[in-house]
């Protein structure tokens, strides 16, 4: 039994139809040559072998009785692979306009919640060859570096498939159900440690918000006549209630040149990211007369996670960038980005003891629910002030693909803008610190490298973040998120 943290549980009690709260990766795959197998039933052998590696794939959800607290995870001790892993075969032509749509639709449904919440796709029929792997999981177990650490279990650094020890059998490998008493003993004995673990913190807290508040005392209140901080979100078109349809695009990009852009530009490759983002919407809402008068803002994900802290479940906190959409110039443009983002990212570093503070919140199951269920299906969303209007490597999707592609078009565009940008000196730019933030990036590595795959990773208009198996050679990966 394993409980899960405030963070992690409040995945589960945010979910609606409207709004699934798991996270995908889409991976496209180069057989070998000569291959004959069958791909789907090699895939499945091969979860069949290491998903004892990674728990993820064989915990499920005990609900605590009348959820007064949140859940907790318990072994399940028969996966139905046949169930989790599914094969699809796309009509002809199989382009990837087909094969985005049907990753769109998989996106849209929820995770079934008595199973292991995660379900795996191998689709075949793509024209170019390639075999397509979408996999999703529930948020409420993985974020974007678990996912990483989950992607070492699964993929080999050689054309070698390497050998994993076999599974240690469990004395109670089958007995995974719970009775009324011990679930809520440990609801007991849970909250009592997290109560007296947050009493201990509370000075170390305490040192962060004094630390936080000398240093926004000290820096000044605005920067080339602009506000260091993001400001009010203005509202626009993707601000408002949602169904449960999504849209799904991708584009490449060489990662080394992204770097070196990002360097020769004076931020890093988030910074080209989220100044991509940003001129590419710019020129999207503009085109419709819909540009607000005041910058967009973009909530983005950051980790709270140690550097060797492999644990499956949630360290994440978010910042609001200012993506300066109000400025015509691209260079001030990147400037004001990369100033908003160091300046979040130095709060959040500062905040992180009280950030990463588990709090227990009896009765969250059904107040949470409650309140999401309401915010998504009374309308509040189109009338309350925004927090922010997209998520950066978490794009919400238009409704219609035609629009999507119009988004990608304008980010090839955003990507010139800045390759035009006069270089800036190094030594007068700091460095952002990596975050959890991942947008369309591409791994290229030479052919002569050890590793059998050449990796593309792409962004999506849905947030994901795992990766798949697959014994073939990898030629692209994509995090979704709904």
């Amino acid at each position: 039994m394993q409980h899960l943290s405030t963070v992690d549980a409040s995945f589960l009690h945010f979910e609606t139809a409207e709004t699934p709260m798991h996270v995908a990766s889409l991976s496209l795959f180069e057989l070998p040559k000569g291959y004959k197998g069958d791909y789907y039933e090699d895939v499945k052998a091969l979860l069949a072998k290491r998903m004892h590696m990674a728990a993820i794939f064989r915990r499920k959800l005990a609900q605590m009785p009348f959820e007064l607290v949140d859940p907790v995870w318990i072994e399940d001790g028969d996966v139905d692979l046949d169930y989790h892993v599914r094969s699809v075969t796309l009509r002809k032509p199989g382009t990837m306009a087909q094969l985005e749509a049907h990753v769109a639709r998989l996106h849209a449904s929820l995770l079934d919640r008595s199973r292991p919440l995660w379900e795996a796709y191998v689709i075949e029929g793509l024209q170019n060859g390639l075999v397509a792997y979408y996999w999703k999981a529930h948020h409420s177990g993985i974020d974007g570096k678990a996912g990483v650490e989950l992607a070492k279990v699964f993929y080999d650094t050689s054309p070698k498939v390497r050998e994993v020890p076999s599974p240690r059998r469990s004395r109670n490998a089958t007995d995974y159900q719970l009775g009324v008493v011990e679930l809520l003993r440990a609801a007991v004995s849970n909250a009592s440690a997290q109560y007296t673990k947050l009493g201990k913190m509370l000075p170390q807290g305490a040192k962060a918000v004094g630390t936080v508040a000398r240093m926004l005392a000290k820096r000044p209140s605005t920067q080339d006549g602009r506000n260091v901080g993001a400001g009010q979100a203005p509202r626009t078109i993707f601000n408002a209630s949602i169904t449960n349809q999504r849209s799904y695009a991708t584009m490449s990009l060489p990662l080394d040149e992204m770097k070196a852009l990002g360097k020769r530009a004076g931020g890093t490759v988030n910074t080209v990211v989220m100044a991509m983002c940003a001129s590419a919407l710019r020129k999207f809402l503009a085109d419709r007369n819909l540009l607000p008068d005041k910058p967009m803002i973009a909530i983005v994900p950051v980790s709270l996670r140690t550097a060797d802290d492999t644990s499956m479940n949630n360290q994440v906190s978010a910042i609001r960038v200012d993506l300066a959409t109000d400025l015509a110039d691209p260079a001030a443009r990147f400037k004001a980005i990369h100033a908003s983002s160091e300046d979040a990212k130095g709060v959040v570093s500062a905040l992180k003891p009280v950030l990463a503070a588990d709090v227990p919140f009896t009765g969250a199951p059904w107040v949470l629910s409650g309140l999401a269920s309401l915010y998504g299906r009374s309308g509040l969303a189109d009338r309350l002030v925004p927090a922010g209007n997209v998520l950066i490597s978490n794009v919400p999707g238009m409704p219609i693909q035609a629009e999507v592609a119009e988004l990608i078009d304008n980010l090839h565009l955003a990507l010139k803008e800045i390759e035009a940008l006069a270089p800036v000196d190094p030594e007068a730019t700091g460095s952002i610190p990596a975050s959890d933030t991942k947008a369309a990036t591409t791994v290229r590595r030479p052919k002569n490298a050890p590793a059998a795959a050449r990796m593309r990773a792409a962004t999506a208009a849905a947030e994901s973040k795992p990766r798949a198996p697959a014994g073939g050679r990898k030629r692209a990966g994509a995090r979704t998120k709904a």
